[in-house]
C-alpha cells in the first residue's frame, strides 16, 4: 500500500493522471496528505522563538486545510463541477502538502541569516506556484469546468485570501512568517515582500473582475438547469399527448 501511496503521489505532483486507487483508498491517501500537512506545518514554525504550543505541533497546518477546503467547495460548487464533494476537494488539498516540506529544511544552519531568509522566500513561492498550478489542473480534468470557469475558480479564492489578509492587515505578517523574516529586518528580502504588496495590489484591481465573471458563470449555470428542465417538462407532454408512446419515446 505504501508504494501505491507513494506512485500516485509522486504522479499526482507531476501533472500525471491518476490511477482509480485513490479514491478506492481513500481513507489511506486522506491519512498520508494529513501527515504531510502536519510535517510541513512543524517545520514552518520550529525555529519561531514566538510560536504557540499549537504552532510548534502543526496543529494549525491540520486545521487549516479543512477550512480551505470547505471554502474551496462553497464557492465553486454553484459553477457545477463534476465529481464535486468536500472529500475530494480536502482530499486533493492535503495531497498538495508534500511540496511544503521545504519549508522544514534548516537552511538557517548553513547560510547567513539574509540568505536564509531569501531562500525560504523562493521556496515559498516555489509552492505557491506549483499548488495553484495542481488546483488548476483538478478544475479542468477533474470538476470537468471550463477553461474560463477553471481560470476564475482559481483565480477568485486567492483573490478572496489576499484582500482578507490586506484589509486586516496581516500581509506582511503572513510574508513574515512563511519565509522566516522578522518583523523589521531589512534585507534583500524587503524586495520579495514589494511583490506581495504587488499581489495586493492587484487583487483589489481584480476582484470585482472576478466577481462579475464569478456571477455570471452562475447565472448561467443556472439558466442551462433551467433550459433542460423545461425541455424534458415539453418532452414529457409532448408524450402524454401522442397514444401508444410510453415515457421514452417508442411505440
Amino acid at each position: 500500500m505504501i508504494k501505491t501511496l507513494l506512485v500516485e503521489e509522486c504522479r499526482f505532483l507531476t501533472f500525471r493522471p491518476v490511477s482509480s486507487a485513490i479514491q478506492t483508498h481513500w481513507k489511506a491517501f486522506l491519512v498520508f496528505g494529513l501527515v504531510f500537512t502536519w510535517l510541513a506545518g512543524v517545520g514552518r514554525y520550529w525555529d519561531n522563538p514566538k510560536a504557540h504550543l499549537w504552532q510548534y505541533l502543526g496543529l494549525g497546518s491540520v486545521a487549516y486545510v479543512f477550512v480551505l477546503a470547505a471554502m474551496v467547495f462553497v464557492l465553486v460548487l454553484p459553477l457545477g463541477p463534476r465529481n464535486w464533494s468536500y472529500r475530494n476537494v480536502l482530499l486533493f488539498i492535503t495531497l498538495t502538502a508534500p511540496p511544503a516540506v521545504l519549508y522544514a529544511i534548516p537552511v538557517e544552519l548553513f547560510m547567513t541569516p539574509s540568505a536564509a531568509r531569501t531562500t525560504n522566500a523562493w521556496f515559498l513561492a516555489v509552492v505557491a506556484i506549483w499548488r495553484v498550478g495542481l488546483y488548476s489542473a483538478f478544475l479542468r480534468h477533474v470538476a470537468k469546468l471550463s477553461p474560463g470557469a477553471a481560470i476564475i475558480a482559481t483565480l477568485l479564492p486567492l483573490t478572496i485570501i489576499v484582500v482578507t489578509l490586506s484589509f486586516l492587515n496581516l500581509e506582511h505578517v503572513v510574508f513574515d512568517l512563511m519565509s522566516g523574516t522578522k518583523p523589521g529586518d531589512r534585507s534583500p528580502n524587503d524586495s520579495a515582500y514589494g511583490v506581495v504588496v504587488t499581489l495586493s495590489m492587484l487583487s483589489f484591481l481584480a476582484a470585482p473582475v472576478l466577481a462579475i465573471g464569478y456571477f455570471t458563470l452562475i447565472f448561467r449555470a443556472v439558466a442551462r438547469q433551467d433550459t433542460t428542465a423545461d425541455i424534458g417538462w415539453q418532452q414529457g407532454h409532448i408524450e402524454q399527448q401522442i397514444p401508444g408512446t410510453d415515457s421514452k419515446g417508442r411505440d
